[in-house]
């Protein structure tokens, strides 16, 4: 096969034979094909797409040019190894609560996951903001901890999905990141590789998701599911709302605290219900309750009973945590995360009702204070965020105190003023948009 009758193929929406898009993906996994030629291979997909049938080919050779985490030697349901992938938003920390949650509830969840790349770290920058905490295990090590405590979330790894790595890094270089098919096979190839049978997709559209408009959401959803189906994994997808940051905190070890807050019992809502609607959902898909209401039930019983906490305490030592700093986080987070050295307040210019805050402007400053990074290589700053002193439709007075920033260094006035300006005041209450748009099986 010669790389460029590949790319005329593609050009003109014809089929391409499976043996030709396994060797490719074979000679980027081993370094074998020049970064030109795959340069100029990324560019016609992104240009002209790929058929279903490409994609689940692409994906399975992808998923198969690296380790694969196999369950069927082991004596557990298979039907009850399961995941979830969120495509990223601004307070997202639901990972670190669903995952302990899901393994009380008696699911398996080997849950690799990435470090952000943007204004707010990713689930990995968040768990690494807990001393001690090591995310970076082996497939063998993370099915250990599985098998022992029921969830582990580790970073993503050359061993899996290796292909991945290049073709990531040459989509930044040749704008071709947006690629619905690309990013479906960049996402999917390493899902299925954790050995799972059931995928549960939370996909962000609004003014601070990947997905700004409800359509492209929705396509990109379909893409996923299709995919990850065509793959043997039963899969569903959830379009969520991304224009109000999730919780009350924004930043890497203040998510960790609210996450802490939710296993308490405790914790916003608005945090409590994404973490029970996607928990009840994958509880469904893996035939542990009839039905959905069965199924959010019992996902938030584990987050008030505490048994969501000890399995998430239970992960933390497993992952290198020292149990007394595991037990005193699990009690009073705030004496083991780290704390930044200045809260600035930032209050209310007129009363009335508070009816959103702009997500992205607040992720903005977030990213610049440092909760952020612009590059792979830029370290985060884990102490500094937001926190929310108010919320969605509480009442305000001018004056009063509705967002602390936690920082470093001073903040600059322009940010300040960013920030001020990201709340939404109204001397009428606004019936709130509920965040779940659609689901999509």
């Amino acid at each position: 096969m010669r790389l460029g009758e590949m790319c005329e193929q593609i050009r003109r929406a014809e089929e391409i034979a499976p043996a030709d898009i396994e060797s490719f993906v074979n000679g980027v996994a081993h370094r074998q094909l020049a970064n030109e030629e795959v340069e100029e291979w990324l560019r016609a997909v992104h240009r002209y797409g790929l058929s279903n049938r490409a994609k689940v080919i692409l994906t399975k050779a992808m998923m198969e040019s690296g380790e694969i985490l196999r369950w069927d030697d082991y004596d557990i349901d298979v039907s009850l190894v399961v995941d979830k992938h969120s495509t990223g938003g601004v307070g997202d920390k639901m990972s670190l609560m669903l995952a302990p949650a899901l393994a009380a509830c008696g699911l398996h969840v080997p849950m690799l996951a990435g470090r952000g790349l943007g204004h707010t770290g990713g689930t990995i920058d968040k768990l690494e903001s807990i001393p001690g905490f090591c995310t970076e295990i082996s497939p063998s090590q993370m099915q250990e901890i599985v098998l022992e405590v029921g969830c582990c979330i580790a970073a993503q790894s050359d061993l899996i999905a290796p292909a991945d790595g290049l073709l990531y890094a040459l989509r930044d270089v040749t704008g071709t990141i947006a690629s619905l098919p690309l990013i479906t096979a960049s996402i999917i190839s390493k899902k299925v590789a954790e050995g799972i049978t059931s995928l549960l997709l939370d996909v962000k559209c609004g003014s601070a998701a990947f997905m700004r408009s409800e359509e492209e959401a929705m396509e990109l959803a379909q893409s996923m599911v299709d995919t990850a189906t065509g793959l043997g994994v039963k899969t569903v997808a959830q379009v969520t709302r991304m224009s109000n940051p999730i919780g009350r905190m924004v930043g890497n070890s203040l998510e960790v605290l609210e996450s802490v807050e939710v296993m308490q019992g405790n914790g916003p809502e608005d945090t409590v219900e994404l973490v029970v609607l996607q928990g009840g959902q994958l509880l469904l898909m893996a035939g542990v309750v009839n039905d959905l209401k069965e199924g959010l039930e019992m996902i938030r019983a584990s987050l008030q009973d505490g048994s969501a906490l000890a399995r998430f305490r239970r992960m933390c030592i497993a992952q290198g945590v020292e149990e007394t700093i595991a037990g005193q986080l699990c009690i009073e987070p705030r004496a083991v995360l780290p704390k930044a050295r200045e809260i600035s307040l930032v209050r209310a210019e007129k009363d009335g009702f508070i009816n959103g805050f702009s997500a992205l402007p607040l992720a903005q400053v977030a990213g610049e204070i440092g909760a952020g990074r612009k590059n792979f290589g830029d370290d985060i700053i884990p102490s500094v965020g937001l926190q929310f002193d108010l919320g969605i439709g509480d009442e305000v007075s001018i004056g009063q105190i509705w967002l602390s920033v936690h920082h470093e260094a001073p903040l600059r006035p322009e940010q300040l003023d960013k920030l001020s300006a990201a709340i939404e005041i109204g001397s009428v209450l606004k019936e709130p948009l509920q965040r779940l748009i659609s689901t999509l099986e």
